[in-house]
């Protein structure tokens, strides 16, 4: 995919740079509008995006956003940009208010190496306060790319991505408890799972006691779904090494000798009455050699055993399995020429 590819040799671009950016704008300059460039719009072009968009607020006028990017004439994403050494926690206020002004649906606050998006899920034209999608870019997951491309040009759809921002706001926060209740987990939550297994009153003391038991469980529980995920690889990669492994010793004992590829030749001279030469195929095995028609297992047209002391032909007629003839040798072959034409009536018959 295009855009993994790019994302990648930006944040490769970001780690080897950026202890050699000091301010805002070169922030900008070096992260964030190769960004907004792998994301499909001209930085370069301004009416696709304006660099200090103003976003007059009430009373305050020349109130500036960052960015502004534009599809048909409206504002569809703002952008505010800080140096990135700096803590974003502190200035998603002011994005706030520029989100009212511009009667955008989506926001960006970002230092070039986080980002947040906003909507306004929560009250229409207000940004939430929580983001529904956050990243730090150089350390993409799969998920969060895919999340990313829905932003690009060539994808935006505004309701499509409105209506999936509260599944990926809600999941983020639910993740987030979870992680939490990991960690150090609540009263209540020690009390749920207390009071499906214990067969008396949970008191404090059974509280105090299953803390440490629900800890030990949950961390367990992971452990062992880890474990068993990577064992389930682990089988699967051995299991197709040792499939590959017996597969390549099969074909190592397989040996066409050039007195089969004779008989071959003998059997084609005989068919190419009836059949095109592409028609007829051999496989070696281990025991035999056999010639198909089509290439097909289901249709052999004859087996030639040349593989011990004595030598055979197998003949195949209509719902028959093999019949063996002993020969003498390879030119015997001309003698059933009427039955190896007969076989590939059967076939053409059916």
């Amino acid at each position: 995919m295009e855009i993994q590819n790019q994302l990648k040799s930006l944040a490769e671009k970001i780690t080897k740079l950026k202890d050699k950016i000091d301010t805002e704008e070169s922030t900008k300059h070096a992260f964030v509008l190769p960004f907004i460039n792998i994301l499909g719009y001209d930085t370069f072009n301004p009416t696709e995006v304006i660099p200090e968009y103003t976003a007059d607020i009430g009373l305050k006028k020349g109130e500036k956003v960052d960015y502004a990017i534009f599809q048909n004439e409206q504002p569809i994403i703002i952008i505010e940009c800080k140096n990135w050494k700096e803590n974003l926690d502190a200035h998603n206020s002011q994005l706030f208010r520029y989100f009212h002004a511009s009667k955008t649906r989506f926001a960006l606050l970002t230092n070039g190496i986080e980002y947040r998006f906003y909507t306004d899920l929560d009250a229409s034209n207000k940004m939430d306060e929580k983001p529904f999608l956050e990243f730090n870019i150089t350390t993409l997951k799969d998920t969060v790319i895919h999340e990313i491309t829905k932003f690009h040009k060539s994808n935006f759809d505004i309701d499509k991505i409105v209506n999936n921002a509260s599944s990926l706001k809600y999941t983020k926060e639910l993740k987030k408890l979870i992680s939490e209740q990991l960690q150090a987990p609540s009263h209540g939550f020690i009390k749920l799972f207390a009071k499906e297994v214990h067969t008396g009153i949970v008191t404090k003391r059974v509280i105090d006691e299953f803390t440490d038991l629900v800890t030990k469980a949950f961390n367990q529980t992971i452990s062992e779904k880890v474990n068993d995920r990577l064992n389930a690889a682990l089988n699967k990669e051995t299991e197709k090494q040792q499939e590959d492994i017996v597969e390549v010793e099969e074909i190592s004992k397989i040996i066409t000798t050039e007195e089969e590829l004779d008989s071959f030749r003998i059997v084609v001279a005989i068919l190419r009455r009836k059949l095109p030469v592409k028609r007829i195929a051999y496989r070696d095995t281990q025991s035999y050699f056999g010639i198909l028609l089509d290439d097909n297992n289901r249709k052999p047209l004859c087996r030639i055993h040349l593989n011990s002391s004595n030598k055979y032909i197998g003949l195949f007629e209509k719902d028959k399995g093999e019949t063996r003839h002993l020969i003498q040798s390879i030119d015997e072959i001309y003698e059933f020429e009427k039955q190896l034409l007969q076989t590939v009536d059967y076939y053409e018959s059916e």
